[in-house]
């Protein structure tokens, strides 16, 4: 599974519905424009949000200034969830690739729910373990896959993420993603990018319509992100 697959998987996935509920009974909503920035990497961690609406990015930069993404987020997903636990500065940037409503929860409020609710604090916990674990696998994995396989993983990872599954093994990634992004996703250059995506169009693995990627044979596809 690739990275930007664990949008939903997020620590507080695991709470049952009404505890889930009770903790974002006291957020505040926060309305984000396209292109603009929740938050930066070294900013304080003073609490999370929840996607209601729109699309977000979690990203870093290198030092000589290249863009690596680590998430994509859609509605459902968490951004910064960590912070509420430790308190400490945020790890990366997120900004809006689309207009998005967002709901926020202070650190303050998630300390004060697991006063009311020690129960929570397990399931928490897994979700925790679990994300490790996910990591892990994806770090080693990543660190041996080809340039070919990077891209198939963030192509595959997408699909997950915001795949409509056509039948027959074929996906609609519901969203516009350009090759810079999934450059950026899968951390190699976008000329690589674009002539794997241009090769696997001409043996007709991917398609693209109206700005749409659509995955013609979804196994074949993970087979590539293996090698």
């Amino acid at each position: 599974m690739a990275p930007w697959a664990l949008a939903s998987a997020h620590i507080f996935s695991r709470l049952p519905d009404k505890l889930a509920n009770d903790l974002f009974a006291k957020s505040r909503l926060v309305k984000i424009a396209a292109d603009q920035t929740l938050f930066t990497a070294g900013d304080p961690g003073d609490g999370c949000y929840r996607v209601e609406s729109g699309l977000m990015k979690v990203s870093v930069i290198s030092p000589t200034g290249s863009e690596r993404i680590l998430a994509i987020f859609g509605p459902g997903s968490l951004i910064g969830e960590f912070a509420v636990i430790d308190g400490q500065p945020r790890s990366a940037t997120v900004t809006a690739v689309r207009e998005s409503l967002l709901r926020f929860i202070s650190r303050t409020t998630y300390q004060e729910f697991v006063r009311q609710h020690p129960e929570a604090r397990d399931h928490i916990m897994m979700m925790l373990i679990q994300r490790l674990r996910d990591t892990n696998s994806i770090v080693a994995a990543a660190s041996f896959l080809s340039t070919k396989g990077r891209v198939a993983l963030a192509m595959c990872g997408l699909a997950e993420a915001f795949g409509q599954d056509l039948g027959n093994g074929r996906n609609l990634i519901k969203q516009k993603i350009t090759q810079n992004e999934v450059a950026a996703m899968a951390g190699v250059a976008r000329e690589n990018v674009s002539r794997t995506l241009n090769e696997w169009m001409r043996q007709k693995l991917i398609s693209r319509e109206g700005g749409f990627y659509r995955i013609e044979n979804r196994a074949q596809l993970e087979r590539e992100a293996e090698t």
